[in-house]
């Protein structure tokens, strides 16, 4: 898997007669990460490894717009991303509810509501059919 600019083998399989094989991966927390194929010297990017953890979220937005993000920019009705306080700025962040994801970046402070890990914005909360407050899967 990649991560901070370096790959890290997380298993190693041979292939069965027809070139199938499986592979087995125990993560140890939630992240996400771009994972690849190597075969000998031909190596192939297969796409990006989500593992999720549930997390407890709300959303805002209408009342303030037009305001200031703790993260530089304006909050307007199209601007994807999430608030929390405990990532830095810019971290992209997926989030999966009810089959739909969407990755995004954390673009505010927040939340202050207790219990609540992250806020999302009106547009992230709408790609992503959410409403209120609850749980939704997270992998940052």
């Amino acid at each position: 898997m990649g991560r901070g600019g370096r790959w890290q083998q997380v298993d190693r399989a041979r292939t069965a007669a027809g070139g199938a094989f499986r592979l087995g991966f125990h993560p140890h927390a939630a992240g996400s990460a771009m994972v690849r194929v190597r075969s000998g010297a031909a190596r192939a990017r297969v796409g990006r490894l989500n593992v999720f953890r549930h997390a407890t979220v709300s959303w805002y937005g209408p009342g303030l717009y037009g305001g200031h993000l703790g993260c530089g920019g304006t909050l307007t009705p199209g601007t994807l991303g999430v608030a929390s306080k405990a990532l830095p700025c810019g971290t992209k962040v997926t989030l999966r509810h009810r089959g739909r994801t969407v990755r995004v970046p954390v673009v505010d402070r927040g939340p202050y509501s207790a219990g609540r890990e992250f806020d999302l914005t009106a547009a992230t909360k709408d790609r992503l059919g959410f409403s209120g407050v609850g749980p939704v899967l997270i992998a940052d």
